[in-house]
């Protein structure tokens, strides 16, 4: 599924490269970026941005793909949910998302701000949490794939002509899927494979934090590659 997302990004940006190239007079404008700040936890993103590249469209297209760190959960709970009730060694654990933004940007003058845009996409985030009991011969990831929604606020202020400050303010939503770990997984629909006990994918969700609602706050610099 990954995969199939990079491809499709890759063959959008194409596609806009091609339709700047064979309408030599479109006005379409590009940039490329990075940001880095808060979401999914602490983390960074590479962009790009495309302009005036369909007659009358007024909106920008920016797509984003980022990695970002985060706390995975709860080691104890995590291992007796999807592996056992075993209590020994010392637990430990982690988390990271990679994740994928398709926004369309309006420029709006709300703020009073001359290049602040609205924005409103797609997402897909790929979670996994690591949790390892040094000493207990436990180490094992939870994993789960998302798609979600976001929006937010976008503004621009110009550095040196090519060069812009960006700061980003959003929120993201995720959509609750079936988390993986070990040989047991949970589902939302209750289809649960080898699940341990009596728990549930309420159980299994509170233990282990993949995305739900995310607050965005983000800082970084968008050059102009026109």
């Amino acid at each position: 599924m990954a995969k199939k997302i990079i491809v499709s990004l890759i063959l959008l940006s194409t596609i806009s490269f091609a339709q700047n190239k064979y309408y030599s007079n479109s006005g379409a404008k590009f940039a490329a970026g990075i940001e880095a700040g808060l979401f999914n936890g602490v983390g960074f993103n590479l962009n790009f941005l495309t302009s005036n590249f369909a007659e009358d469209f007024p909106f920008s297209a920016k797509l984003n793909i980022g990695l970002s760190y985060l706390d995975a959960g709860n080691p104890l709970d995590a291992r007796k949910i999807f592996i056992n009730n075993n209590t020994n060694g010392i637990p430990e654990q982690s988390g990271k998302t990679y994740s994928f933004a398709l926004d369309f940007l309006y420029k709006t003058s709300i703020l009073g701000l001359k290049r602040n845009h609205l924005y409103a996409g797609p997402r897909y985030v790929m979670f996994t949490g690591n949790f390892n009991f040094v000493g207990g011969n436990e180490d094992f990831d939870v994993t789960s794939n998302q798609w979600g929604v976001g929006v937010g606020l976008e503004n621009y202020f110009k550095i040196v002509p090519a060069v812009d400050l960006v700061i980003n303010l959003g929120y993201d939503y995720y959509i609750s899927e079936a988390l993986y770990g070990h040989d047991t997984s949970y589902s939302t629909d209750g289809l649960d494979v080898n699940p341990r006990e009596d728990f549930t994918f309420a159980d299994a969700d509170k233990a282990v934090n993949q995305p739900k609602y995310q607050a965005k706050a983000m800082i970084g610099f968008s050059y102009n590659l026109n």
